[in-house]
């Protein structure tokens, strides 16, 4: 049986060689024509003309096999990582040896028709792993491999995920692409087709200034649970399905909304608060999103989870950070400073907020046990509360579950 090589190249130019599953990997040629190259660049002076550009247009449009590379921790769970839109312009790498075992199935999903979201199916823009498991899987499921196709996602096996995770832990996740190998006889690539691909990776935007939000998410309002209380407007940036799980089942009313909503929207929804979800992308260029988090602070409640939560610090005045190579993954201690207990926890997330710029009233809630980067933070004189990590956990540990008991005995706090 022929195989068929894929490649894996970051922007370094480090390579690494394995087999093609799920979709067809983009041919090199594919590639170039993302690349912009306008006349008004034309220069007298080469040393000053900027080099070629991948257009935001360009990138936004080019979903798959291109993006920044992380790596998650997880040792099961690859089809939440793959539905979670939080991974929206990534390719994920899965540090686990072994993946594919129990093949996936729709229920597990973190996005579609139940989280409202009018955009379902693959998120990573590409799926790296060491060892593909293509045995026999239960009935009524389907193979990562079948499932990766389905969705336009291209996949390499083989990889030695223990060589990149530490190459990304050294030097910080980068921008890569997964695409064919040009030569398939052994999988190979000529130092001059290497050279194009990297002027095409170091064109490509970075994931800092990257507004994705509007690439995921739902566009028109979706209520859950109605009539349940208390009624919560749910900001979709690429919300995660467990999510409206966990606040129904306790009883809310749920109505989510497109990001690009308004203040006037919750007064229209009597809304008794305002909760803004994960999301992919960099929080600091959210800039409708902020506004709409200072206009609603102090006067509803206001309650966030990953991206909501930095956006919500953006908004009381914080900055937040690109982190090395971020916290992907299913086993992240996190301690709460309020009361020294530490629970593990389910993370997704390469920004951070910079806890030195929190304004004073406000609390630092919790922090990162590893590296003790803020996890989350409270005011209690404006009813704002926020958690980096994903309590919902979808996929990983119950521990921080009682985060949104917290979250909503706030709300009857006055």
């Amino acid at each position: 049986m022929k195989t068929n090589y894929n490649l894996l190249i970051l922007q370094d130019g480090t390579t690494f060689r394995g087999t093609s599953f799920g979709a067809a990997a983009p041919a090199l040629g594919e590639f170039e024509q993302d690349l912009s190259r306008p006349e008004s660049t034309a220069t007298h002076d080469p040393a000053a003309a900027p080099r070629n550009a991948v257009t935001p247009e360009a990138a936004a449009a080019r979903e798959k096999a291109v993006g920044e590379v992380v790596f998650n921790t997880a040792m099961s769970g690859y089809h939440e990582v793959l539905t979670d839109p939080s991974y929206t312009g990534q390719l994920v790498a899965m540090t686990y040896p072994h993946i594919g075992n129990y093949g996936t199935s729709a229920d597990w999903s973190e996005i579609g028709p139940e989280s409202g979201c009018a955009r379902t199916g693959v998120k990573p823009a590409g799926f790296i792993v060491r060892k593909l498991y293509t045995g026999p899987i239960p009935a009524g499921r389907q193979s990562l491999h079948e499932f990766l196709a389905a969705h336009a996602t291209p996949g390499i096996s083989g990889v030695d995920t223990r060589r990149l995770t530490l190459c990304l832990r050294e030097h910080g996740s980068a921008t890569g692409v997964i695409l064919q190998a040009p030569n398939q006889s052994d999988g190979s690539i000529a130092s001059e087709e290497l050279a194009r691909v990297l002027e095409y990776l170091n064109a490509f935007p970075t994931m800092e200034g990257r507004n994705l939000v509007g690439a995921v998410g739902t566009r028109e309002p979706v209520v859950f649970n109605e009539g349940g209380t208390p009624r919560l407007a749910l900001l979709d940036c690429g919300l995660k399905a467990n999510i409206i799980r966990e606040l129904t089942k306790r009883g809310a009313e749920v109505t989510v909304i497109p990001s690009d909503a308004e203040f006037e929207q919750l007064s229209e929804l009597k809304s008794d608060a305002l909760f803004l979800s994960n999301g992919p992308g960099d929080p600091a260029v959210l800039q409708q999103q902020v506004a709409l988090v200072r206009d609603t602070v102090g006067r509803l409640p206001v309650l966030g989870i990953c991206l909501g939560h930095q956006l919500i610090a953006e908004a009381l005045g914080a900055k937040t950070y690109k982190m090395k190579f971020g916290h992907h993954g299913i086993n992240h201690p996190v301690r709460d400073e309020l009361t020294g207990k530490v629970f593990v926890t389910s993370q997704n997330h390469g920004f951070a907020v910079d806890e030195s710029t929190l304004p004073s009233e406000t609390t630092v809630w919790f922090k990162n046990a590893n590296d003790g980067s803020n996890e989350g933070i409270m005011d209690r004189g404006r009813r704002v509360l926020s958690a980096q990590f994903h309590p919902e956990s979808a996929p990983g540990p119950t521990d921080s579950a009682w985060i949104f008991d917290a979250f909503l005995d706030a709300l009857k706090e006055r």
